[in-house]
C-alpha cells in the first residue's frame, strides 16, 4: 500500500507450503513476510531466496520458544537454552534477516519472579545480536514480568527492542497499554485481533490466543493506529493469523472453511484498512 509497506507471517495453519505462501502473498498485494521457526524445521535460506527472487523484503525470524522458560532457571538447560536462541541469531544474520523475535517466557505457573541469571542470559544474547549486526526483538506473551525486566535491564542497548503482538495484549497482558510502554523501542509488530481473557477470575491461558483477523475481535483499530502513529512507527505493518481455532473452540472455524486465496485476500483488505488509518492520523499528529 503507497506509503506503508504491509507484511504477513507464514503459517502452518494456511495449509499449503512455505513456499506457496510466499507467491500468494505477492500475488495478494504485500509487500513482504515473517519467517516462523518455532517447529526448528524450515529452510530459512530457501525461503529468503524466494523472497528475494519475488522482490519481497523479509521482516524478521521467529526463533523457537518452548524453551523459553530454561533461560531463567539456575543449571544446564539454561546454558541450552541460551546458546540455542544464539544459533537462531547466527542464522538470521547469515540470511540477512534484520531482525529476530524471541519470547521471553512460556508458561502459565505464577508468580512470575525474573532471576538475575536469566536477565544475564539475555544480555549475552543481546551482545551477540549486536556483533552480528541484527535486532532482537522481544515479544510480550504470558509473564509479562520478564519482558518488563529485560526492557528495563537491557534498556541501553541498541541491538534489543520490542515485537507488540496485539493480540496477546489483550488475552496475556490484560489490555495494558504496551506502545506507551515500549513504543520508543518498537522494531516490529505482530498485528491482529482477540477476544480477550475469557475466565472471568482473569486466569490466563493459552486456548484464548485466537490470531483473529483486524477487526473480527475486540480491538479497537482506530485506538491501535493512532497508538502506532503516537510512537512515531514508521516500520511496516506484519501481521500474525491463524485459521485454526484452538482446541474446544470455534473461533477461527469460518477462516479454514474459506478458499486460502480468499482468506489471506481479506487479510490484506484489512491490512490497508488500518494503514489508512495511519495515514489519516498522521496528517493531524
Amino acid at each position: 500500500m503507497y506509503n506503508k509497506k504491509l507484511a504477513i507471517s507464514l503459517s502452518g495453519s494456511f495449509g499449503i507450503s512455505a513456499e506457496e505462501q510466499i507467491l500468494l502473498f505477492k500475488k495478494t498485494g504485500f509487500e513482504g513476510f515473517a519467517i516462523d521457526d518455532s517447529g526448528r524445521n524450515t529452510d530459512i535460506k530457501k525461503l529468503v531466496s524466494i523472497g528475494k527472487e519475488e522482490n519481497m523484503f523479509i521482516e524478521y525470524l521467529h526463533a523457537p520458544f518452548n524453551k523459553s522458560d530454561d533461560m531463567w532457571a539456575e543449571g544446564e538447560l539454561g546454558e541450552i537454552a541460551l546458546n540455542e536462541l544464539i544459533g537462531y541469531a547466527e542464522k538470521c544474520a547469515a540470511a540477512e534477516i534484520p531482525v529476530m523475535v524471541a519470547h521471553t517466557f512460556i508458561g502459565f505457573d505464577e508468580p512470575y519472579i525474573p532471576t538475575q541469571i536469566g536477565i544475564e542470559r539475555f544480555g549475552t544474547l543481546a551482545e551477540r545480536a549486536e556483533t552480528l549486526g541484527i535486532k532482537l526483538a522481544l515479544e510480550n506473551t504470558e509473564g509479562f514480568e520478564y519482558l518488563d525486566a529485560l526492557m528495563g535491564a537491557l534498556k541501553g542497548k541498541k541491538s534489543v527492542g520490542f515485537c507488540w503482538d496485539s493480540g496477546h495484549e489483550l488475552c496475556y497482558n490484560y489490555g495494558k497499554n504496551l506502545t506507551e510502554l515500549y513504543g520508543d523501542r518498537l522494531f516490529c509488530t505482530h498485528l491482529n485481533d482477540n477476544l480477550g481473557i475469557r475466565d472471568f477470575a482473569g486466569r490466563i491461558t493459552y486456548i484464548d490466543d485466537l490470531h483473529l483477523l483486524p477487526f473480527d475481535g475486540i480491538h479497537d483499530w482506530s485506538s491501535v493506529a493512532q497508538r502506532l502513529v503516537n510512537c512515531s512507527y514508521n516500520g511496516s505493518l506484519t501481521f500474525e493469523l491463524s485459521t485454526l481455532s484452538k482446541p474446544g473452540r470455534h473461533d477461527n472455524d469460518k477462516y479454514a472453511a474459506m478458499p486460502i486465496e480468499e482468506y489471506i485476500a481479506e487479510a490484506y483488505n484489512r491490512a490497508c484498512r488500518i494503514a489508512a488509518m495511519m495515514i489519516e492520523k498522521e496528517k493531524t499528529k
